[in-house]
Order: C-alpha cells, then sequence, then structure tokens
C-alpha cells in the first residue's frame, strides 16, 4: 500500500539530470539552516505523500507519510490513547519536523525528536527508493541512518515515510510557575516534561498518571497552579546546558533547563565550527549527495 506514493515520490525527485531539488512540507521552519538563498529558491520543490499507513497501538509504533501534517498523526493516535514526541508546530508536517530535527518543549521530559524515529523510506540523490531501520529495536547493528537523516535538512535524502514510536498519551498534566531554583528542581523532581526559565520565573510542566503528577507537584510547593506556559521568543538558540545560568541579565530570554534550548527575541549569531565537525560533514555530503542537488543553499550546521 506505501509503494505506489513513495514509487511517485521517487519519480518526482527525478535521477541526478533533473537538477537541484528540495522538499517542501508546511514551510514552518523554512529558513533553518539557510546559507545562500538563491540557490534554495532555483531548486525544484516536490512534496512527500501524506497520509497515515497503520497505527500499530500493541507495538506502540505508528507509520506515516512524510507530507502529513503532525497535528493529524497526534489525531490519530489520540483514538487509541498515544501520542508521539514531535513538535505539533501548527501547519508543520512529519517530515519538516524531523529533517529541521528541533524537539518540541518536552524534551526534557520525552527525550529528542530523533529518539521517536525506527524507520526510514527516503528517495537518494540519484533518484532511488531507500529503506533504513525497521519498525522494532531488536537485533538492531551498524550505522543508524535513521538519525543521521534526522536534522539533516534533507541535505542527504528526501524522506517520504517513517515509523515513529508512540507512547501512551498523558492521562493528566500540570503547569506550575513561581519564583524557584530551576535547576534545584530539576534535581528534585523525576523527569517533569518541562522546566522553563526567563531568569525570573519558573515554569514546570508536569505530566503522567494523576496520582503521579499529584506527587511531583507536591515536591514543587513553591510553585504555583497556572493555566499553561510562558509565550517563548521566536529564535532557538542552541547552547550547552551549562551556558543557561549566564543567560540571565543578557536580555529576554526563556530557557528549556536540562536541555540546552533558549527562546531569544534575536537569531543567534553564528558559532565557529569545530573543523573536525566541518570534514566529517563534507565528507558524509560528498558520500550521500555528490553532486549537491539536494537541497541546495541548505548547511545543517548552521541551523545546530
Amino acid at each position: 500500500m506505501t509503494a505506489g506514493p513513495l514509487a511517485a515520490f521517487a519519480a518526482g525527485v527525478g535521477p541526478p539530470d533533473a537538477g537541484p531539488v528540495v522538499a517542501e512540507g508546511g514551510r514552518t521552519q523554512w529558513s533553518a539552516g539557510v546559507v545562500d538563498p538563491e540557490a534554495l529558491a532555483a531548486a525544484r520543490a516536490v512534496r512527500a505523500p501524506a497520509g497515515v499507513v497503520a497505527v500499530e497501538a500493541a507495538d506502540m509504533t505508528v507509520r506515516v507519510r512524510a507530507g502529513t501534517p503532525v497535528a493529524d498523526v497526534d489525531a490519530a493516535l489520540a483514538e487509541v490513547g498515544q501520542v508521539v514526541a514531535v513538535p505539533d508546530w501548527p501547519g508543520a508536517t512529519v517530515g519538516g519536523v524531523l529533517a529541521v530535527g528541533h524537539s518540541g518543549l518536552r524534551r526534557l521530559g520525552w527525550g529528542p525528536v530523533r529518539d521517536t524515529v525506527l524507520e526510514v523510506r527516503y528517495v537518494s540523490a540519484d533518484g532511488r527508493l531507500v529503506a533504513a531501520g525497521g519498525p522494532t529495536v531488536k537485533n538492531v547493528s551498524g550505522f543508524d541512518l535513521c538519525r543521521l537523516l534526522v536534522g539533516s535538512l534533507g541535505t542527504l535524502g528526501l524522506v517520504g515515510e517513517v515509523v515513529l514510536r508512540t507512547r501512551p498519551r498523558p492521562e493528566a498534566e500540570r503547569w506550575l510557575a513561581g519564583e524557584a531554583d530551576p535547576f534545584a528542581l530539576l534535581r528534585r523532581l523525576h523527569r517533569p516534561a518541562s522546566i522553563l526559565w526567563d531568569g525570573t520565573t519558573t515554569w514546570v510542566l508536569l505530566d503522567g498518571h494523576p496520582a503521579d503528577v499529584e506527587a511531583q507537584a507536591g515536591l514543587c510547593d513553591d510553585l504555583t497552579p497556572v493555566e499553561t506556559g510562558p509565550a517563548l521568543p521566536p529564535h532557538r538558540w542552541s547552547l550547552r546546558p551549562s551556558e543557561l545560568p549566564t543567560l540571565a541579565g543578557e536580555g529576554a530570554f526563556v530557557a528549556e533547563i536540562g536541555v540546552g534550548t533558549a527562546h531569544r527575541p534575536d537569531p543567534q549569531p553564528a558559532r565557529p565550527v569545530d573543523p573536525a565537525v566541518r570534514t566529517l560533514h563534507e565528507r558524509i555530503k560528498a558520500v550521500f549527495d555528490p553532486t549537491g542537488r539536494l537541497a541546495p543553499g541548505r548547511d545543517p550546521l548552521a541551523a545546530a
């Protein structure tokens, strides 16, 4: 049932002589990693097929085509009491979110988005349909191509379909806020979904079984219930978790404690890239896309 749409997607990408090509989703993160806007604009845009192929509730997996809105996947999983740790940015598609590789606000408790990907079917630079990974994690060996593709901005392959690991949908969730030490709360609480801090106020998101949420809330006696978390500034900064305390007094921000992500009004300045990392990046790109036809003008290292 999946071969037809995926074969059509591969045909749309075409062989190397079909020219530069870029996958287009909801364009919610279209500017991520763009270093040459003209080259990107000149590439032919293609769209991955859409649709939830199969929800395997007993195995806690879902097979979904990359052009599917994340909201549609969430709705399908809600019917079986499950959820997937993929950010639900309004209008975002599964393939677009995985291409960017940024996790959502619940990364602290739910883990990074790349950990949800078990299998990928993608179109290579030479127009072939390639499968990597598998719907289970038993007896897996060798290099994990699924993790390599997540966050690659479509520069190594264009994702057409994935199998994602699901988790139980939380029966309860609660936001708390107050002037508490976020780093002390990180040590005190057991797997909170999120801890946010703006230098003055700390917000904590607890989710899971109602009894567990209630018990964890009891450890936050210096916080009070609130309806939701803070509004996030538009730009995402990537920092070492140990660098987050230094943000205080450096302008507006909301930091994800324990993760190493901060949200700020201004874009993050370009950071120097370790030459060894750059060399490795270039070698991988040369193997997967020797002619540079996939997502030209994008650099994953510029979006890290």
